[in-house]
């Protein structure tokens, strides 16, 4: 009996002072957060990393980040490093075929000087602006696809919290 009230007593004694977790706080929805990451696809191709750069802050919850990015994060503690994989639907959406569309390269100001990769912005009908990337060109066409480079692809991160606050 005399072990269990002395574990109890130092359980207390060490909550108190700190020890049991390390008295750190771990993020939740709505803390400003300071991360450094590496986004790879499945097959291990890095395409994005803040490795040699500054670490990325954003507020946790505000819609900045993608929606898998965001839950992820949440509980970590500063220091802690850790790899999530998100599906495609809690990353950037699916590949949608309807923001895949041909246009008249003249209707396009230097149209005619474009090539598949080209980063284009076109007007709609109701004002709004899509920025696309050309993926085909032809004589009679530009063909743009105005979806998230990152639409449809299940993606991975290895991501470090720097900093809480």
């Amino acid at each position: 009996m005399r072990g269990y009230v002395l574990a109890g007593v130092l359980l207390v004694l060490a909550a108190a002072s700190g020890c049991v977790d390390g008295g750190q706080a771990t993020v939740k929805t709505g803390d400003a957060v300071q991360v450094h990451y590496t986004g790879t696809f499945a097959n291990g191709t890095v395409f994005d990393s803040s490795s040699g750069r500054e670490p990325l802050g954003f507020t946790v919850g505000s819609g900045r980040m993608i929606p898998g990015f965001d839950a992820g994060v949440v509980g970590m503690r500063e220091g802690e490093t850790k790899t999530i994989h998100i599906p495609a639907d809690q990353a950037y959406g699916p590949h949608r075929e309807d923001l895949v569309f041909a246009v008249d390269p003249a209707d396009i100001p230097g149209g005619e000087n474009l090539t598949a990769g080209d980063p284009v912005g076109v007007a709609l009908a109701n004002g709004q602006r899509l920025q696309g990337r050309v993926t085909d060109v032809s004589p009679g066409a530009v063909t743009i696809d105005a979806n998230h480079h990152l639409a449809g692809e299940d993606l991975t991160f290895t991501i470090t919290l720097v900093r809480i606050g």
